[in-house]
C-alpha cells in the first residue's frame, strides 16, 4: 500500500509557500541577508517545532519569514517545494501566500509575488506541475490592510486566481472581512477561507455565508454540527484538510481520533493537503502514509482524496478531465 500511496497521482490544495521554509534554508537564507534568527543550527529550529496551539506556531512562523527578503528568496523557497512535490507526484498545486506578512516589514508585494510566480513558471516547464497561486489575508490584522492588498492585487489577475483568510480564528470572525470578500468576487477572485479548525462549526457556517466562499480550508470541526455535514455532503462543498498539521496543532490528539476517513465515507469532499510541511513533519506523501497508517482504506477510498481534490480544483473542467483520467489509469492498474 505504501508503493501505491506513494506513485498516486496527487493535486494539493491547501499549501502556505511560507510554510515550506525548511531549516536548512532558513539559515542558507538568514546569513545570506544578514537576519538575526533565534537559531543556529538546524537541530535547534527543528527542537523549536513543539507546538501547544496555532498561535505558538505562528509566533515562529512569521518569525521564520523574516529571512525572505529579495524576490530570489522566495523563487528559491517556492522551487524547493515544488521539487518535494516532484518526488510526491503531485501533479497540480493551488498555492497560499501572505503577502501582509512580508510587506508588513517592508518587503514589496511585486518581490514577492514574482519570485513566486517565477518558479510557478518553472515547475510548469520544467516538472511538469501545474499550479494556481492563492493570495491570503491575515484575519489577524485589520480590514483596512486587507483592502489595501487588495489594491495591490489589481494589476495581477492573470497570477492570482483567489483570495484566502488564515492566521488565528480566535477573536478573528468572518464578519471582519464580509466586505473585503465581497468586493473581491465583484472583482473576478476565487475565494476560500480557514474555519472549523481552532474555531467551532459555527465559523464554518459564517464563512459559507458571510463570506461565499467555494471552499473550506480545514473544516474538521464540521462534525459538531450534523446539519451543516449534510450540507456539505449535499453541496460537495470541499475541505482542504491537513492532517499531520492537526495533529501538530493538537486539533486532534492522535491519528486515530482524526475524523478524515470518516468524513470521506459519509460522502464530504474531503481532501488530503500538507498545510505548513516544514513545520508540521511531512508533505503530501507523508499525509496520506500518515491517515491509512492510523485508518487502513481500500485503494479506491485512498485515491478518491485525488479525485476529490481535482473536483475541488480552481482549474478547468478539460484540466480536471485530464488529471481525472491519469489518476483513473494509475488506480486500474494497480488494483
Amino acid at each position: 500500500m505504501n508503493e501505491f500511496i506513494q506513485s498516486l497521482p496527487k493535486v494539493e490544495l491547501h499549501l502556505h509557500i511560507e510554510g515550506t521554509l525548511e531549516p536548512e534554508l532558513m539559515l542558507k537564507l538568514a546569513k545570506r541577508n544578514g537576519i538575526k534568527i533565534p537559531f543556529n543550527s538546524v537541530e535547534e529550529i527543528r527542537d523549536a517545532y513543539n507546538f501547544q496551539d496555532l498561535q505558538s506556531f505562528l509566533d515562529i512562523y512569521f518569525q521564520g519569514a523574516d529571512v525572505l527578503i529579495h524576490e530570489q528568496d522566495f523563487f528559491e523557497l517556492t522551487w524547493a517545494y515544488l521539487l518535494r512535490c516532484k518526488e510526491d507526484n503531485v501533479l497540480h498545486t493551488e498555492i497560499f501566500f501572505d503577502p501582509q506578512a512580508h510587506t508588513e516589514r517592508g518587503v514589496l508585494f511585486d518581490t514577492v509575488l514574482y519570485g513566486i510566480h517565477r518558479a510557478l513558471e518553472k515547475g510548469r516547464d520544467e516538472l511538469g506541475i501545474s499550479s494556481k497561486l492563492i493570495m491570503c489575508f491575515l484575519r489577524h490584522l485589520d480590514e483596512e490592510s486587507a483592502f489595501n492588498t487588495l489594491l495591490k492585487a489589481q494589476s495581477h489577475k492573470d497570477k492570482i486566481i483567489g483570495v484566502g483568510l488564515d492566521s488565528t480564528e480566535i477573536g478573528n470572525p468572518a464578519s471582519k472581512f464580509e466586505r473585503v470578500f465581497k468586493q473581491a468576487i465583484e472583482q473576478g477572485f476565487l475565494t476560500v477561507a480557514h474555519a472549523g479548525e481552532e474555531g467551532p462549526a459555527q465559523n464554518i457556517n459564517e464563512a459559507l455565508n458571510l463570506l461565499q466562499i467555494t471552499r473550506i480550508d480545514h473544516g474538521v470541526r464540521c462534525s459538531e454540527d450534523a446539519s451543516l455535514v449534510k450540507q456539505l455532503i449535499h453541496e460537495r462543498t470541499p475541505l482542504t484538510v491537513c492532517p499531520l498539521s492537526n495533529i501538530k496543532l493538537k486539533v486532534f490528539d492522535c491519528m486515530e481520533q482524526h475524523n478524515i476517513v470518516l468524513l470521506l465515507r459519509q460522502g464530504v469532499c474531503v481532501t488530503i493537503n500538507s498545510d505548513d510541511p516544514a513545520y508540521f513533519g511531512g508533505y503530501m506523501t507523508d499525509n496520506f502514509l500518515a491517515v491509512n497508517d492510523a485508518h487502513p482504506m481500500s485503494k479506491t477510498e485512498i485515491a478518491q482524496f485525488t479525485f476529490n481534490a481535482i473536483e475541488a480544483s480552481f482549474v478547468s473542467p478539460s484540466e480536471q478531465e485530464k488529471l481525472r483520467q491519469m489518476t483513473l489509469k494509475y488506480v486500474e492498474q494497480h488494483q
